[in-house]
């Protein structure tokens, strides 16, 4: 089943149980300070959450755009090396406010994943937060096996979209991928390997954080969920990574043709695969690269694709031209990808001619100091050398310094922390963390 299928049958089972299907909203969030991007589908029903506004549904379903690439949710640094994580990423959800709360939800959740999705339920762990014994006895009436449930604390069963704002006890289903795939249960030691994959989030809202941290009680309970479109397409489609879904397959492919790349098993070319995904939707949405806020994150992430092309020998433009690509998978789905792609493929030229000097100064600067290293610690100071003087970003060399085993020395002193404050660098918390 294509990734396509399934965000239409997901949409159609909801709509068909009295949802009304909403479209994403943009990745630059509306009037809420508080997010730098959109990283869940219940971001747009925020105020219906806590009661500061209201709509004439009930409840409502969508396939939200999400980017995880700076602020409380970050994955930048995790793309390239795992199975699931990503820049940009769907995320499929059903909502009610204050309709119907953990019975139902749980109820459709069983019944979509199942009897729809026909998964089997030998391969499927349910976890709660650790005193949510309701929920435990209602995936018990669903058909969920005992010892397939599990508790967890605020850590990992407690979801909040930010620092404050609606959160509440959370619900996750978690697949098998198998004895072949390393990796533990949720809550055992080797929990982060890719054998047990979280595919669904139910959320039940019953809170508002203040900016103290007090749970001020919401005016309806409601239900938010969160079902990543990628990780259910892995498992439909009997794959375990997300890269080799036919949507990565078709775009990876784009990657390896635009870079001269014979085979597609490069971990770079699933970067540059995924980041073309976030860049071109922000930059559709209305963001432009910078050098602070929104903008300085949509610029790393070009500068990290651009890197990862560079590393395949691709020392021409190469990473606007994946914007056609993108278009031809997603953009029946969001027809604003297609609208805009001329936008988005002449901004991403751009940025990748004004860059391309400086990544291949930089990066034959730091080979060289990296073949010369006296132990595995790339020095703080050739790091800040290679920002201050040649304008390399610190994101990179460290990104290069993490896929060659190396470690980087942040402890750069006085000096360092004189510079960022009279420059307001945008580096400033890649240096100093």
């Amino acid at each position: 089943m294509k990734a396509s299928d399934l965000r239409q049958r997901f949409l159609d089972f909801f709509e068909n149980r009295g949802h009304q299907v909403v479209a994403s909203s943009s990745l630059v969030p509306q009037n809420d300070p508080t997010l730098l991007f959109a990283n869940a589908g219940m971001n747009q029903f925020k105020d219906v959450f806590t009661g500061k506004s209201t709509r004439n549904i009930p409840r409502a379903c969508s396939s939200q755009k999400c980017v995880r690439a700076g602020g409380k949710h970050n994955d930048l640094e995790n793309v390239g090396y795992t199975a699931r994580h990503h820049t940009f990423f769907e995320m499929l959800g059903n909502f009610s406010f204050g309709d119907y709360f953990k019975k139902e939800a749980i109820e459709y959740a069983w019944e979509l994943v199942v009897d729809v999705y026909g998964l089997p339920v030998d391969r499927l762990w349910f976890t709660v937060y650790t005193d949510d014994d309701d929920a435990v006895e209602l995936w018990k009436a669903a058909g969920a096996p005992p010892d397939r449930i599990l508790r967890f604390g605020e850590k990992d069963n407690f979801w909040a979209m930010g620092d404050t704002g609606p959160c509440g006890p959370c619900s996750e289903i978690f697949y098998d991928h198998g004895e072949d795939i390393p990796g533990g249960p949720p809550g055992s030691p080797d929990e982060d390997g890719d054998r047990y994959v979280e595919i669904w989030n139910l959320v039940f809202m019953q809170f508002d954080r203040a900016a103290d941290g007090t749970l001020v009680p919401l005016p309806k309970p409601s239900v938010d969920t969160g079902m990543g479109l990628e990780r259910i397409a892995a498992v439909m489609q009997g794959v375990h990574s997300n890269y080799d879904i036919d949507l990565f397959r078709n775009l990876i492919s784009a990657a390896a043709d635009v870079t001269n790349q014979k085979s597609v098993d490069s971990p770079s070319l699933r970067v540059i695969a995924d980041h073309i995904r976030a860049c071109a939707f922000l930059i559709v949405d209305g963001v432009m690269p910078s050098n602070e806020g929104r903008g300085y994150v949509l610029r790393r992430i070009i500068r990290r694709a651009i890197r990862h092309g560079y590393q395949l020998g691709q020392g021409d433009p190469f990473f606007f031209k994946l914007v056609q690509s993108l278009a031809d998978q997603m953009g029946k789905a969001y027809p604003e990808l297609v609208a805009s792609a001329d936008l988005a493929m002449r901004v991403l030229r751009q940025e990748e001619e004004r860059f391309a000097e400086t990544l291949s100064t930089g990066m034959a600067l730091l080979e060289a100091e990296i073949a010369n290293l006296p132990s595995r610690v790339i020095p703080g100071a050739t790091v800040f050398k290679l920002y201050d003087t040649y304008g390399f970003p610190v994101d990179l060399t460290a990104d290069v310094a993490r896929e060659r085993g190396l470690t980087v020395d942040t402890d750069y002193g006085q000096q360092v922390e004189v510079f960022l404050e009279e420059n307001g660098s945008p580096d400033r918390v890649v240096l100093l963390s």
